[in-house]
């Protein structure tokens, strides 16, 4: 019955010109051959169409096979020959039917699949839409970048496979579509590579911008959350990785300069506004895209081969900072993982203390290891924290002695969390210690410009009331300085300007003493209490769930046992404290002592 149907609807629109074809003609026809294809019969239709008599007809109407064709050849359990004959229906129509409407039916089908069928329906028919882009005369160049942006908009719809395991399954196919979509636009990159070697047709250029953008969105997606690391075992490549080796190749192909791509967020941070076009620089060549791209080049060495070895390894970093800042502020392991690696790969080029402290002036020089630190103390990922905190004592130690003291400076000012700053504090005292040592005297870690920082550092934020627990790891890396300071820095010496004026430090341990006083009186308080409460309990099998607040912060809930433990470990901070305090009050009094015996006789004698 289909068959005669499609056949009737043949006969009666044979010879007539199209805009003669009425529209129910499309519709019984289109009816017909999708029921001719479910019924099975695709080798007789195949046989109509192919028919000489019918080829002016099948060139008008043979994009209304598109949609058959493809639920037809997607559907689970196909007879091989069936689908063979289907798909030998779509060569024939793509062979001889007008190309533009053909491109409409195939970009329709890939935007209307969803879920597995993305990825089955892109494989299906980008060998079919080549054909029919490469046989297209007018706006070729339009057609290649509606085709690609349709294309990349379902592929980003697919998670990109993360794990060797995920990569070796591919379940949904992604890295075999990245691997279809390279051999899909290749023609399209030789036609632009050979037009830029002759330098004719700038009709070119509109393609090459196409594809341009097609590069730098597959540099964002998915190669910037990809695992692109080369496989061993049971995987014998990356086929991602591949992926990106050949985006590369047609970068270079299509004219593209690494170097130049490298520094061009660098030369856009230094234009004027009036110099800077918006529209056409940051959609071209997007920040992410070329972080993407500076991590395939210098942390995987894809297509490293083709960048200069030229620059310094400061001006290396410089034009860096812009793609590190951009990985590194985001939440994705995959992606801040590469802004890590970029970093560092950046910082092992530089020798230690030979970073100018002008680079400091720099755009995201210093805003690069604040957002170290929120790395290191927000990220749920053990490993990245654990990363950025080797990342961050790298980048410190590259400075000159000017630029480590400019960058503590900042970061004790910026940073609220008092184990990075404890940290500082603590790489302070062996620049310090550094500074004493023979021959190594600089005039940042010693004599009057180490004042101010040490002021800054020996404080409490809110005097006598400062949470001593919250800001433990600050209050003992500043105490163990202090101690250091005045055992290390001989009084007649004073090399560090700590003997100039004694009272300051009294400042900071008075207040620290009364600190501690209270501290140690309101915990000693809970202690008894809970001890009280567990008495008048009296039932060791039944233990009281409750909740305590420490340091400013709920812990869960636990029992009295356990809260008892929690308390008595604060103590032991109060008392660790408290003996590094009497041990810098022994050793600084006698001198405070002779000093206010000065003061007072020179009062009387005046």
């Amino acid at each position: 019955m289909a068959l005669e149907e499609l056949e009737g609807v043949i006969e009666r629109c044979r010879g007539l010109p199209e805009k003669e074809f009425k529209e129910e003609d499309h519709g019984i026809f289109q009816a017909a051959a999708c029921q001719c294809l479910e019924e099975g019969h695709a080798a007789k239709l195949l046989e109509i169409l192919q028919d000489e008599k019918n080829k002016d007809f099948v060139i008008c109407m043979g994009w209304n096979f598109v949609g058959p064709i493809v639920s037809c050849a997607l559907k689970d359990k196909q007879v091989t020959e069936h689908r063979e004959n289907c798909l030998k229906i779509l060569d024939h129509v793509v062979q001889i039917s007008n190309p533009k409407e053909l491109l409409v039916g195939l970009l329709e089908q890939i935007e209307e699949a969803f879920g597995n069928n993305i990825s089955k329906t892109i494989l299906l028919l980008l060998q079919p839409l080549q054909t029919v882009l490469i046989k297209m005369k007018h706006k070729k160049a339009y057609s290649v970048g509606l085709s690609l942006a349709t294309i990349q908009s379902q592929l980003s719809q697919l998670p990109v496979p993360y794990t060797n395991e995920q990569r070796k399954q591919d379940e949904y196919e992604l890295c075999k579509c990245c691997m279809a979509v390279i051999s899909f636009i290749k023609p399209f990159v030789d036609e632009v590579n050979q037009a830029t070697k002759s330098k004719r047709n700038p009709s070119y250029n509109e393609l090459k911008e196409e594809l341009l953008k097609f590069c730098m969105k597959s540099l964002e997606y998915p190669l910037l959350t990809a695992q692109l690391y080369p496989l061993t075992g049971e995987i014998e490549d990356n086929s991602l990785r591949t992926f990106a080796t050949e985006i590369l190749v047609y970068l270079l192909a299509m004219g593209e300069m690494l170097p130049v791509l490298m520094v061009h967020q660098l030369l856009q941070s230094r234009k004027t506004l009036r110099e800077i076009n918006p529209l056409k620089d940051d959609v071209k060549y997007p920040t992410n895209s070329l972080a993407s791209l500076a991590y395939l080049l210098f942390v995987q060495h894809i297509g490293i081969d083709q960048f200069p070895a030229v620059y310094s390894p400061g001006y290396f970093l410089l034009f860096n900072m812009e793609y590190i800042a951009a990985l590194i502020s985001r939440t994705e392991e995959s992606v801040l993982s590469k802004g890590l690696e970029l970093f560092e790969h950046c910082l092992l080029m530089i020798e230690d203390n030979n970073l100018s402290h002008k680079y400091l002036e720099m755009k995201n020089i210093l805003s690069i290891p604040q957002d170290l630190v929120k790395v290191m103390t927000l990220c749920p990922i053990e490993h990245l924290r654990k990363s950025s905190l080797k990342i961050f004592q790298q980048y410190t130690d590259k400075f000159d002695p000017e630029g480590k003291y400019k960058l503590f400076r900042c970061l004790l000012k910026t940073s609220q969390h008092a184990g990075v700053q404890g940290y500082i504090i603590q790489n302070l005292k062996n620049q310090v210690d550094l500074a004493l040592k023979p021959g190594n005297k600089n005039v940042w870690f010693s004599g009057p410009q180490l004042v101010p920082l040490l002021h800054s550092v020996l404080s409490l934020p809110e005097g006598a009331e400062t949470d001593l627990l919250q800001n433990s790891d600050r209050i003992m890396a500043s105490l163990n300085l202090l101690r250091y300071l005045v055992i290390r820095d001989n009084e007649w010496e004073n090399q560090t300007g700590l003997w100039t004026d004694l009272f300051w430090i009294e400042s900071f341990l008075k207040p620290l003493r009364t600190g501690l006083n209270m501290s140690r009186a309101h915990y000693e308080a809970e202690i008894r209490a809970k001890r009280e409460n567990q008495k008048i309990k009296d039932a060791p099998d039944r233990e009281t769930q409750c909740s305590l607040t420490v340091g400013g912060k709920k812990l869960p809930k636990m029992t009295t046992a356990m809260e008892l433990e929690v308390l008595w470990s604060a103590i032991y901070t109060f008392d660790v404290m408290e003996s590094v305090q009497a041990r810098i009050e022994e050793l600084i009094e006698p001198k405070m002592k002779s000093r206010a015996e000065d003061k007072n006789a020179a009062s009387e004698a005046s």
